[in-house]
């Protein structure tokens, strides 16, 4: 692995790319949920908001969220002193965990919306469309500030 040292800084660009992109999934689709459930009875409506959850999941965030964490892994691997460096990157990792669980959540409620069987309310999701925004705040200052 010694060979990919000398790419480091090109990895961590990729992987800020990558962390860009999904986060823009993660921020867009449960507003997409909001409005699916608000105009439900809309039929021509649903129908295009069913395509755009299932192409934003499947086509932006399901690769961008592999090639952030492919990326974050291979930094690790790379600098593995990383993780006694202090306590930040323990709390970034565990809000980036968060976030995938998150991740997997809403391609559970896109399958269900393409179903038609979505129970939640647009209440729910616009609570639920705040969980990544809080989840940012703390990986940003985690690694940026690094306490």
């Amino acid at each position: 692995m010694e060979f990919l040292d000398q790419y480091y800084l090109w990895i961590k660009a990729v992987h800020v790319i990558a962390f860009v992109s999904w986060m823009a999934m993660l921020f867009y689709l449960p507003r997409l949920f909001v409005y699916h459930t608000e105009n439900a009875q809309v039929l021509e409506y649903v129908k295009i908001v069913r395509i755009q959850e299932r192409k934003l999941y499947s086509f932006i965030g399901q690769p961008a969220m592999v090639v952030c964490v492919l990326t974050g892994a291979l930094m690790l691997a790379l600098h593995p002193t990383l993780l006694t460096s202090g306590g930040w990157l323990h709390i970034k990792l565990l809000f980036v965990l968060i976030l995938l669980i998150y991740h997997f959540m809403c391609g559970r409620f896109v399958r269900l919306f393409a179903m038609g069987t979505t129970k939640r309310s647009g209440k729910f999701f616009r609570f639920f469309n705040e969980v990544p925004t809080l989840c940012l705040f703390v990986i940003a200052f985690c690694a940026v500030v690094q306490f």
